[in-house]
């Protein structure tokens, strides 16, 4: 595959350059920066960022991205230890984050988040994912807030509404089953904790928080039931097959699936198949399992833009960081996606995502980390792996949740 034989040619000039330097850059004055990520189907919306950053500070923008999650980190992480280095990344807040901060890879960009703050670019609420040691590090590529997208002549065609509590939700799914059509998406790799952290949250966030600091346990009796509730939502026949290779946005357009759970990035996939919020589909926040919580928790993700400590220019690095943060540039960013913005002042055009973006920045929701950055990284892998069994095996939960207390026990018996 091209996207495959990319990714080897970038690693084998990373191991060449390995061989010929001292891995130290040299300093030069760049017009054009490369910016690498993991968001490969976004190319189109980061050469347009490059073309008006070029137009507003005179400093271009090539980005170069991936689709394999596992090819992109890996060729990051080998550019720490070359002279092959991306001017501009994207990575993923938590521990992921803290461990390549620790490891001296990541320029320090307090300076860009106080002035952002101070000029109403960014929000204070933001600054703590980016904070370690007291210090911020990369600046918010996107922000997220994950609800549900649903396919609305699907539900039009069977008088479906959007659900306002869990119940409702599940009676929503079995009149679908009912009327053969799968209720929900679902994916055995990558993606395969969507799930388990929606329900989770949905019944209790704190229990969810604890298991992400290491003060509770896989096999709690809390993660049980809601592994239970997993299964037996498995069982009822509402997701489609786990298996299945489908694009997640043609199973919404084409109806394979009704609903898709992902975050509002999502929506970009909505635009790239042209269609129309409201009337081919729609986008509802997620109730409660938990009817008694005082606030419905809400997934929230945000996903850094970073430069290296050793970048090639990092007058240019941080120039275009702090560009980034603009207004002028988010308006353009989070418009030709059909998206949200970081930035407090861009008005969103999607009606529900708008509603959903000022509800959450109102205080409405209990924003809950996304539990593919809540999680530290090898106690994730463990994760990904028993949930994309799960979702093939529903018998094996409580194998699944004593692996990953496994790798949890041994990851916080030192890191606590």
């Amino acid at each position: 595959m091209f996207r495959s034989r990319v990714a080897t040619l970038g690693v084998a000039a990373l191991v060449l350059a390995a061989c010929g330097g001292n891995g130290t850059a040299t300093q030069q004055k760049k017009s054009e920066l490369t910016l690498y990520n993991d968001k490969g189907a976004w190319t189109k919306f980061f050469d347009e960022m490059g073309a008006l950053s070029k137009q507003q500070i005179g400093l271009g923008m090539k980005p170069t991205g991936y689709t394999d999650s596992a090819q992109y980190q890996a060729f990051i992480k080998a550019s720490f230890r070359t002279n092959v280095k991306p001017d501009l990344f994207t990575w993923q807040t938590g521990g992921m984050l803290e461990e390549i901060v620790k490891q001296k890879q990541v320029a320090e960009t307090t300076a860009v988040w106080q002035e952002a703050i101070k000029a109403g670019d960014l929000s204070q609420d933001l600054a703590p994912y980016y904070t370690i040691g007291g210090k911020q590090y990369c600046v918010p590529m996107n922000v997220a807030y994950w609800g549900m997208f649903y396919n609305k002549k699907v539900f039009d065609k069977y008088r479906l509404a959007p659900p306002q509590t869990w119940d409702e939700l599940i009676k929503v799914a079995d009149t679908l089953k009912r009327n053969g059509v799968k209720a929900f998406y679902h994916t055995s790799v990558l993606f395969s904790f969507v799930w388990f952290e929606q329900l989770m949250a949905g019944t209790d966030p704190d229990l969810y928080d604890r298991l992400a600091t290491g003060k509770a346990k896989y096999t709690d009796p809390g993660v049980v039931q809601v592994m239970e509730r997993w299964k037996s939502m498995i069982d009822a026949g509402y997701f489609i097959n786990p298996g299945d290779k489908t694009d997640p946005g043609d199973v919404l357009k084409n109806g394979k699936a009704a609903m898709v759970s992902f975050g509002t990035w999502f929506n970009t996939s909505m635009t790239q198949r042209n269609m129309k919020a409201g009337a081919d589909y729609g986008f509802f926040v997620i109730p409660n399992v938990n009817a008694a919580l005082p606030k419905t928790s809400m997934i929230f993700e945000s996903g850094p833009l970073c430069s290296l400590t050793k970048a090639a220019d990092p007058d240019a690095s941080m120039k275009y960081l702090k560009w980034w943060t603009t207004a002028e540039a988010q308006e353009k960013w989070a418009t030709s996606r059909g998206d949200v913005s970081a930035n407090p002042k861009v008005t969103i055009q999607d009606e529900a995502l708008g509603a959903v973006t000022k509800d959450a920045g109102g205080g409405k929701y209990r924003l809950v980390n996304r539990y593919f950055e809540a999680t530290p990284p090898p106690v994730l892998t463990a994760a990904l792996d028993g949930f994309g069994k799960f979702v093939t095996e529903p018998g094996s939960y409580k194998e699944v949740l004593e692996t990953i207390q496994k790798a949890a026990d041994e990851y916080w018996s030192t890191h606590q």
